[in-house]
């Protein structure tokens, strides 16, 4: 086996400067929070793989699935000859996933393109073209979904013009000065200044910013979203790729607030390390493009959605909703002490595991501090955890850890961050 030091030469030589990871320690194998190289270092594991592995690294079921697909049927393009496993996936969703009325599902292979086509369909279904976004949304790395993306750099800075129709709006972040009154009200400029409604498809949002800053959005904005889109005729499309999948004590944020959207994107944790996502809409909306119009080569690929029934088996069987609401509450504890404790953390939060606190360096003024952000994050890796910041000044400490982790290890974690955090301040 190849060690970091020679995995690194390689990585340099061959692998693209924007795509290459940063880190310098390559996984070698894994276990629900934890994580070892190819040197044999541990690290235990607070990204999630960005919040995919909600039920852990390697859950035994899920790799038990996968490995009993892999003796049966590996591809046939669904499109060219279907199979059990795609159409057992839509029905499950179809029964669990809140938008209005009957839903159907088309499975595609990544959170932005489950978003790309969700715009699509909205088009289709409502013969318009304009899109409405908001500051601080996060929706992939394509084309269209870059242009979605309410943060330039780094996802757009370096590749020219972005697709055009598409327009933003404020999210509401009152910490930031940016009231619930105030985003409704640029919502509603937006639709007079740029987006005319009778020209404008869908607003995209999502319940709880991601790479934003993990500021969810209160039943009372959301309301007025789907009142907003009723009035007009337009489709409300709810981003869940990371908030979704019991990471909010839920299956999906937006149940938190009663709210049906017309349509819902989801990825991520849908399968536990396996490349697949979903659109789930109301039927007509759905049904709304031609055949053939929508598609891939690989969506909904064999091995995927057996992982994905496994992941909701797992789901019902160990009560990983209420399992990630006791995370969140032992979170929210842990922080609440060291906002206290330290001079540089504010405005913690959480709803279920999707937890997260500010580091600044005035807490009168609420200024954001990403120096101090980056510092622990490389901290903590030296050691031995991995540890994500986010949001639109860098400074967010986010949590993504297995809604499974043992508590051992995530007081390990914790500690390791305090630790941290001492020698830093």
């Amino acid at each position: 086996m190849s060690s970091n030091a020679e995995l690194n030469e390689l990585k340099h030589k061959y692998v693209a400067a924007g795509a290459a990871s940063p880190a310098t320690a390559f996984a070698d194998r894994a276990e629900n929070a934890e994580i070892w190289d190819v040197d044999g270092n541990r690290f235990i594991d607070f990204a999630g793989g960005i919040g995919v592995l909600n039920v852990g690294h390697r859950h035994p079921k899920v790799v038990a699935a996968v490995k009993a697909q892999l003796d049966k049927l590996m591809h046939t393009c669904q499109t060219v000859m279907p199979y059990e496993g795609y159409v057992k996936v839509a029905e499950k969703l179809s029964q669990i996933v809140p938008v209005r009325g009957h839903a159907k599902v088309m499975l595609a292979n990544s959170g932005a393109e489950a978003l790309e086509n969700a715009v699509k369909i909205a088009r289709a279904a409502t013969g318009r073209s304009n899109v409405i976004c908001f500051d601080g949304g996060y929706h992939g790395r394509t084309f269209f979904t870059m242009a979605m993306n309410g943060k330039v750099a780094p996802y757009q800075s370096d590749f020219g013009p972005m697709p055009g129709t598409v327009f933003r709006a404020p999210y509401p972040v009152p910490y930031h000065g940016v009231s619930e009154d105030e985003a409704i009200r640029g919502l509603k400029m937006t639709l007079k200044t740029d987006a005319n409604p009778k020209d404008t498809a869908a607003i995209v949002l999502e319940p709880v910013l991601g790479e934003g800053g993990f500021y969810p959005a209160s039943t009372s904005f959301l309301t007025k979203i789907r009142e907003i889109c009723d009035e007009h005729g337009i489709l409300m499309i709810i981003d869940e790729v990371q908030s979704g999948f019991g990471r909010t004590g839920k299956m999906f944020a937006i149940e938190h607030s009663g709210v049906e959207p017309d349509i819902m994107t989801m990825a991520k944790s849908m399968a536990d390390g396996m490349p697949i996502s979903a659109i789930v809409g109301t039927d007509k909306v759905m049904d709304a493009s031609g055949p053939n119009s929508l598609g891939g080569t690989y969506t909904g690929s064999p091995t995927a959605c057996a992982a994905a029934l496994a992941v909701m088996e797992v789901f019902e069987e160990e009560n990983i909703l209420e399992k990630s609401q006791a995370l969140g509450d032992k979170l929210a504890k842990r922080f609440n002490e060291w906002a206290g404790k330290f001079d540089c953390i504010d405005h913690v939060r959480n709803m279920g595991s999707m937890a997260a606190f500010e580091l600044v360096s005035n807490k009168a003024d609420h200024t954001p501090n990403p120096e101090l952000a980056a510092a622990l994050c490389k901290k903590a890796r030296e050691e031995g955890l991995i540890l994500l910041s986010c949001g639109m000044y860098g400074n967010t400490i986010r949590f993504l850890m297995p809604v499974t982790i043992q508590d051992d290890v995530l007081n390990e974690g914790l500690d390791i961050i305090e630790s941290c955090l001492e020698s830093l301040t």
